[in-house]
């Protein structure tokens, strides 16, 4: 029986999109600096393993953010040394229904990109892409 479920994402920055898809989600960057700190102290880490952002102790090559009520995966953003190449082989759709328009016009100010209009018969979404890249539908 699976317990839960986490989205892992290869990428560049882990911490810029930590804060980008936690705006868009309506996420929370997840902070543990006591943690991370008492792994240092502990010797299981070093502070060449971790950076400053926003006020946080994080690990200099991941970044996460959750749902405050904890009703949808996890978002885990790893760091990789290359870029990403071609189209995505799965994506988030993110349904919104009401205020879709609006919607779309925030996560472009957050940093998205338009990519395309999509229809299939009377449904019809809007293909984005984040800062780096990766795709999403907004329906």
């Amino acid at each position: 029986m699976i317990s839960s479920v986490q989205v892992a994402v290869d990428c560049h920055d882990p911490h810029a999109l930590a804060d980008f898809w936690a705006a868009v989600m309506g996420y929370e960057v997840e902070f543990d600096d006591d943690f991370i700190r008492g792994l240092i102290a502990a010797g299981q880490a070093t502070e060449d393993d971790v950076i400053e952002h926003n006020g946080h102790v994080q690990w200099k090559t991941a970044a996460a953010c959750r749902d405050p009520e904890g009703k949808h995966p996890r978002l885990l953003f790893q760091q990789v040394p290359e870029p990403k190449s071609v189209k995505n082989r799965w994506h988030l759709d993110i349904h919104i229904g009401e205020g879709r328009e609006s919607e779309i016009e925030r996560f472009m100010a957050l940093g998205a990109t338009h990519l395309w209009d999509g229809r299939q018969g009377p449904h019809t979404w809007v293909t984005l892409a984040d800062p780096e890249g990766n795709e999403f539908c907004v329906s």
